[in-house]
């Protein structure tokens, strides 16, 4: 199918109500997305929480664990329409408590719940993608969720700094929770399409893999919140949540994840990679933008605009030029070099106090290096997987998503506290090139990556490779149509961190990361 049609199709016919819903959800996202990244130094400072500045981005991250793999399990059994308002309804209430937060524990509560939601109705999207969207319209579906970036990116920092200057952040919430309602009330139409399976064909709850993945945001959350702590609590805490994370993440994951053996494990190890180097480092760039050069909340923001701008656009000409022009090896080699190329220049601009606008300049070039890694690892993922395993690669492209956003910010939270924070001489510095030894690790496993199938054609069934791996015993799940591919920049429903796909069926016992 030719691209032009591609596009025509998405809006017209039984497809364009579904789009423009879903679109619309991941535009709620990336406003939250931006507004939260360009605000958060006011807010540490106005509730005192300098120390939790990191907890404050990993906190809902870690909850969608838990709630894309519920809710994946939920979906698969009941069809969707109930999860999705579920999930509306705890991310609404949510965003209310971060609202109305008169201490950093009430705030980071409400992100903890409003993160969970979060997590969920994005297992609702990509069901969504699976159910309705043909394969050859999976690529352009994943370009608009990118393209649903452009105006928040364009309007979102700027216009979250001046409510924030002049009246106070409580407003960006607000303003925040009355678009996600609007939102959500568009997609409401489109949800009456998610039937359930006969009984059947319903799958068991997966309580093991359920605890496992609360488990995994218990331990990647104590990593967060060790800076906070005394020196021996901050080593006890990194020890058991680093052990912690492992063992956790180790049934949530493909086989082979950790040692990046060839086809999907190579593919789910790259994405935490890097969403880990990218996300760890973007929390700090509006901070130092402020702490350093004396920016504006909404100048700082600027950053974060170009980058979700670049993103968008490298998304575009990643779906234009298709897949015989660009490979999947050339798309990553170029895309971390980009990456890498960003992170240098905001190390360099840390360490030699160079011109705020060489960061942001920087950070152009680094959001279009993830706009054109970010939807083939979606793509790459749907390709790996075959029918009855494609909600357990759904969901561990996500949790490797969402888990390398964490990490990245335990990471970084920790280099920053421990070199004293916004008034250390080298606490900015570290935390960009701690970032930058992730994304050179994304680079081997690019090299371990193995041999693409060709794209499915519609009515065909995908490529499996040989990919998702189950462990001897287990057999895989019935009922299972997630699909896949997270489009966000932020690691949360983003061009940037996470529009993010969905934990569904997964075998009972779950294949293992080795």
């Amino acid at each position: 199918m030719s691209t032009t049609a591609s596009r025509t199709s998405l809006l017209s016919g039984r497809y364009a109500l579904a789009t423009i819903g879903m679109v619309a959800i991941v535009g709620v996202a990336a406003f939250q997305n931006l507004a939260m990244t360009t605000i958060m130094p006011v807010i540490s400072t106005d509730l005192d929480g300098q120390a939790l500045y990191a907890l404050a981005f990993a906190a809902p991250l870690a909850a969608g664990v838990p709630g894309m793999v519920l809710a994946g399990n939920w979906t698969d059994r009941a069809g969707g329409r109930v999860v999705a308002w579920v999930s509306a309804a705890l991310f609404a209430v949510g965003t209310g408590v971060v609202m109305l937060a008169p201490t950093m524990e009430v705030f980071l509560a409400g992100r903890l719940v409003e993160g969970f939601g979060a997590g969920a109705i994005d297992v609702v999207l990509y069901v969504l993608v699976a159910r309705i969207f043909p394969p050859e319209l999976h690529g352009p579906v994943f370009a608009g969720f990118a393209a649903a970036w452009v105006v928040p990116a364009l309007i979102g920092p700027a216009l979250a700094g001046i409510v924030t200057d002049v009246w106070n952040w409580h407003w960006v919430f607000a303003g925040a929770l009355v678009i996600a309602l609007v939102a959500f009330s568009l997609l409401v139409p489109t949800l009456g399409r998610l039937h359930p399976p006969a009984a059947a064909l319903r799958p068991p709850w997966q309580r093991t893999r359920i605890g496992w993945s609360v488990a995994a945001a218990v331990a990647i959350l104590l990593l967060n919140v060790a800076p906070d702590l005394t020196p021996w609590g901050m080593v006890a805490a990194v020890v058991v949540g680093l052990v912690g994370t492992w063992f956790a993440l180790r049934p949530l994951l493909p086989t082979g994840t950790f040692r990046a053996a060839a086809g999907l494990p190579s593919v789910v190890l790259l994405r935490g990679l890097v969403a880990a180097s990218f996300f760890g480092s973007e929390a700090y760039v509006p901070f130092l933008l402020q702490a350093k050069h004396g920016l504006s909340a909404s100048a700082a923001g600027l950053a974060l605009t170009v980058a979700a701008l670049s993103w968008a656009a490298s998304s575009w000409v990643h779906g234009r030029l298709g897949e015989e022009r660009l490979t999947a090896r050339r798309t990553f080699g170029v895309g971390l070099a980009l990456v890498l190329l960003s992170l240098v220049t905001a190390l360099a601009v840390a360490t030699l106090d160079l011109s705020w606008w060489v960061l942001v300049a920087g950070w152009f070039v680094g959001g279009a290096g993830m706009g054109a890694i970010y939807p083939r690892t979606s793509m790459l993922t749907l390709r790996f997987s075959g029918e009855g395993d494609d909600g357990f690669a759904s969901s561990a492209l996500t949790i490797a998503d969402a888990s390398g956003s964490v990490i990245g910010l335990a990471v970084t939270g920790l280099l920053f506290t421990a070199t004293g924070g916004a008034d250390g001489t080298v606490s900015f510095p570290l935390v960009f090139a701690g970032m930058i030894v992730f994304a050179v690790v994304a680079v081997a496993a690019v090299r371990r990556l193995g041999p693409v199938p060709p794209p499915a054609t519609s009515g065909s069934a995908p490529a499996t490779a040989g990919s998702v791996a189950t462990p001897a015993g287990s057999t895989a799940s019935t009922g299972s149509t997630a699909s896949t591919g997270s489009t966000t920049p932020t690691g949360s429903t983003a061009p940037s961190g996470s529009t993010a796909p969905t934990g569904g069926t997964a075998p009972s016992h779950g294949p293992t990361a080795g």
